[in-house]
């Protein structure tokens, strides 16, 4: 590739993977491809440059095409499909394991006419609850149940369904215990298993462990939900997943030795040998491999290596060049990486600093290089803190300040510990003492990182606010960064970069108004209620079977609530409690008396009243005291007004109780959340036409086994010109609560015409 041809190439595989993003839905077939090849070829001989363009576009087109068409049949969800596959990673879940499978062999455990075939099906991550141990190179036969890729679809939350997509995973689902699994072929260890099989066997801390893992070999995996979360509050997650960083230790590591030795064994004439540039590139690569070569390694591989070529001096590329030449790699060997977030601000980061030291003079000395240092982090944290908040609504307060002695730390200390540990693990005693100077090295971080998030927790603006405060972060990077600027415009923009996040401290909801969400978790029950100064959960959500609770990714963790109302102790409605109790505070738990939960409450019972911020909360059932009922019929039903516009929540209750406090029910109700995600044993006839809800929410998972909502209480709403909304296909739903102003529901799943489909 001509290097003039750099920003063109790179700008053809993103118009390629564009393309192929917004025409997903019209899934080429593969004669198309061939023409497109054809077309691409034919055009290169009549001109080679805008041929070559076309190829590039047309290569990522359909890499991110393939893609599409890889994923799993509609038709095939829920069916057992028999597979022969090999075990790319095995993790340990709870009583169970996750696998990551790459699909050699498939076809429908049912002979069916006219089924959909999944013979496209390439790689799929599944739960296996078995007492068979896997292991990552085996062969197995096992009969699966896949669904296609999805997950929740909550505001300002990790989106799941995108990541299986940007990762390659085609489907997810669990192993089926009968037929059992057969074995095929035993695993053939790779150097990197048989290195974290070393790393396992160690008299080191698990906590250690993880983070060599992690740092070293790129196995991320391992680290724990907390691990992650406390990385993400102080922005230093870039430190811990194979990037640039690691890579390019190593390859200047084996630089300095390579000149080293080339200054000893030819010192006339040592600055003109090219062995140890080739030498450090083969590190470069090497190093990679053992880490996987995942998304990350295999991106900061490639920027290292046009890195030490611009380093080189040889024939090589301006930084401008490079930059687009390394962009355009990267999208060829890799046409998900458009949708890695990690990619972006790995691109945004190299182009700042391109721009911050162009035209500078390179610094000397230990005074210059720790000047150096710092002045790149200062310069780079606002404009990472926009990139993130942008991309993920979040802001790490201290991250500027816990970069700049961190990344000297990481980079400096705890990185070439933990290599010269591998290095000399062989020779006894010094290998392990490296690595107990790793283990104090990290005791240090984990506690300037636990410190930095006590006092400056994550913090999560509201919405309005991202844009607004993502813009005057930039701006401030801007006018620090670029030179020329005028002194008066970089103290304003400071003042408002600083401004902003004062002023977001005062609450964004107005008096007199509540805004509420019925979170997407599954087969389960969230909803939120938020006012001026107060915040209540009505259920927490389920707690699924590998031990995974959907409301841990719903907010950062330290939030506070008001109020906790569990409706009853079914899994679906408090199996989240586990995750309130370690990340969160609450000031009060209510629940029916009876019930059993892992929390001190105090009993829900018909008749209790609250007011908050001119919001008026009532609970309708159950009645005081002892009670036979059964836990779904003890739920608390829960009615919130504001003016005359009313909520009303009666979580698991069957027809019958809902006839017993039907009376009570004040008129008109704007919002129903539906009994029982909309199982037929709730809603009565009585029930709908007595409260002819203006707005019905089934909270129901999707694909559920149970149908719910099921189609006769979908049926008598309808016959009340309810207008009718779920989870399961709309995503989280949210609304506000004001006696000026209309309902008007939102959903994270917009369908076309969705605002007028009422």
């Amino acid at each position: 590739m001509r290097l003039g041809v750099a920003m063109p190439a790179a700008l053809a595989a993103l118009a390629g993977g564009i393309l192929a993003w917004y025409s997903h839905a019209e899934a080429l077939t593969p004669n198309a491809f061939g023409w497109l090849l054809v077309a691409a070829l034919l055009v290169m001989v009549w001109c080679p440059r805008v041929g070559s363009w076309l190829l590039i576009g047309g290569w990522v087109f359909i890499g991110v095409q393939n893609e599409w068409g890889s994923r799993l049949p509609a038709g095939l969800s829920g069916e057992d499909i028999s597979v022969e596959a090999t075990v790319l990673t095995a993790q340990p879940l709870g009583n169970a394991m996750r696998l990551l499978l790459s699909i050699d062999k498939c076809q429908s455990a049912a002979d069916r006419p006219a089924r959909p075939s999944c013979s496209a099906l390439s790689k799929v991550r599944i739960s296996a609850y078995s007492d068979e141990r896997f292991e990552p190179g085996e062969q197995w036969q096992m009969t699966l149940r896949l669904r296609p890729p999805s997950g929740f679809a909550n505001p300002d939350s990790f989106n799941y369904e995108q990541w299986l997509w940007r990762e390659g995973i085609h489907a997810t689902g669990y192993l089926r215990q009968e037929p059992a699994p057969v074995r095929l072929s035993t695993a053939s260890p790779s150097l990197r298993q048989l290195a974290l099989g070393f790393l396992a066997q160690q008299t080191l801390e698990e906590r250690t462990k993880r983070w060599l893992a992690a740092l070293t070999l790129g196995d991320s995996e391992q680290l724990t939900q907390d691990d992650w979360s406390l990385l993400n509050a102080t922005g230093t997650t870039h430190l811990v997943v194979i990037s640039g960083l690691h890579v390019g230790l190593v390859a200047s590591f084996v630089l300095l030795l390579a000149k080293l030795a080339a200054r000893f064994t030819t010192p006339t004439n040592w600055r003109m040998r090219t062995w140890p540039w080739w030498l450090a590139a083969l590190a470069c690569v090497s190093y990679a491999t053992l880490a996987g070569m995942a998304p990350p390694a295999m991106r900061a591989m490639v920027m290292t290596l046009i890195g030490l070529w611009v380093l080189s001096g040889r024939h090589a590329p301006g930084p401008w060049q490079a930059w687009w030449l390394a962009l355009a790699l990267v999208l060829i060997a890799d046409p998900l990486a458009l949708w890695r977030p990690g990619m972006w601000l790995s691109f945004v980061a190299v182009a700042w600093l391109i721009l911050i030291w162009q035209g500078r003079q390179r610094p000397k000395g230990v005074k210059g290089w720790c000047w150096a240092l710092a002045r790149s982090q200062l310069l780079l944290a606002p404009l990472m803190a926009a990139a993130v908040l942008v991309a993920f609504g979040r802001v790490a307060p201290a991250a500027p300040l816990i970069n700049l002695v961190a990344v000297p730390w990481v980079s400096s200390v705890m990185v070439p510990t933990a290599l010269l540990g591998w290095l000399l693990s062989p020779v006894p005693l010094v290998g392990d003492g490296v690595w107990w100077l790793f283990e104090q090295a990290l005791s240090v971080f984990h506690l300037l990182l636990t410190l930095a998030v006590q006092h400056w927790p994550l913090w999560e603006p509201d919405r309005p606010l991202t844009y607004p405060l993502a813009f005057a972060l930039l701006l401030l990077s801007l006018c620090w960064g670029l030179p020329a600027v005028l002194p008066g415009l970089r103290l304003a923009a400071t003042a408002l970069a600083l401004a902003l996040p004062w002023w977001s401290l005062s609450s964004s909801i107005p008096p007199n108004t509540l805004r509420v969400s019925v979170h997407d978790v599954g087969q389960g029950q969230l909803v939120e209620l938020r006012s001026e100064h107060y915040r209540l959960l009505y259920d927490t959500g389920p707690r699924f079977r590998s031990g995974f609770m959907p409301l841990e990714t719903l907010w950062s963790p330290g939030q506070k609530f008001d109020q906790v109302i569990v409706s009853h102790a079914d899994n679906d409605h408090a199996g989240g409690i586990g995750a309130l109790l370690a990340d969160h505070r609450v000031s009060q738990w209510v629940a029916p008396k009876g019930e059993a939960l892992p929390v001190s409450s105090i009993d829900c019972q018909r008749g209790q009243r609250w007011q908050r911020d001119g919001v008026r909360y009532r609970i309708l059932w159950p009645p005081a005291g002892e009670n036979d009922f059964s836990a779904n019929d003890r739920s608390c039903v829960l009615e919130v007004s504001i003016g005359e516009q009313r909520l009303l929540v009666t979580g698991d209750v069957g027809t019958e109780i809902e006839r017993r406090f039907l009376s009570k029910v004040a008129l008109p109700v704007n919002v129903l959340v539906a009994g029982h995600h909309g199982s037929g044993t709730s809603s009565g006839i009585q029930f709908v036409r007595h409260t002819a809800p203006e707005h019905v929410i089934f909270s129901a998972g999707r694909r559920n086994a149970f149908n719910h909502p099921v189609d006769s209480v979908v049926r008598r709403f309808r016959q009340q010109g309810s207008c009718l909304w779920s989870t399961a296909h709309d995503g989280a739903l949210y609304f506000w609560l004001n006696a000026a102003q209309p309902i008007r529901i939102e959903t994270m799943r917009p369908l076309p015409g969705q605002r007028n489909r009422c």
